[in-house]
Order: C-alpha cells, then sequence, then structure tokens
C-alpha cells in the first residue's frame, strides 16, 4: 500500500476523469504508473546497453548490406 500527496490540480483532474469515465482514481494512478514504469524501465535498459562495452555494433552500410537495402543514388 502506498499512500501518495497529489498536487491539487492533478487530484481535481483525476477525480473528473473517474468521474466521466465510471472508473476509480486508482485506476487511473495504476495505468500510469503502469506506463512510466515500463518506460523507465526500458530506459534504464538501453543506457545499460549503449555502456556495456562487450556491445556488437555494425555501420549502417553493414546494416543495409544486410538487409539487402540499397540506396537509389
Amino acid at each position: 500500500m502506498i499512500s501518495v500527496r497529489l498536487p491539487e490540480e492533478m487530484e481535481a483532474r483525476i477525480n473528473n476523469l473517474a468521474k466521466s469515465t465510471q472508473r476509480s482514481k486508482s485506476f487511473f494512478v495504476k495505468e500510469a504508473l503502469t506506463n512510466y514504469l515500463d518506460d523507465m524501465e526500458d530506459y534504464y535498459d538501453v543506457l545499460k546497453r549503449q555502456n556495456d562495452p562487450t556491445r556488437n555494433l555494425i555501420s549502417l552500410e553493414e546494416l543495409e548490406n544486410a538487409l539487402e537495402l540499397h540506396s537509389q543514388d
């Protein structure tokens, strides 16, 4: 269980959304946190991969050749 103090404006927005959709305020808070956590996990995974000295990088040209994409000059 977590308690959170929200700014009045944010609480009013959640209240209005909950009333207009007939969903609970908790539903929207959970949805927002789920989306935020997904984004943050992806972000930190990218940072981890970016700083991995064993990552295998290829050039754009190598990628295009591997996918058989050839620029039309």
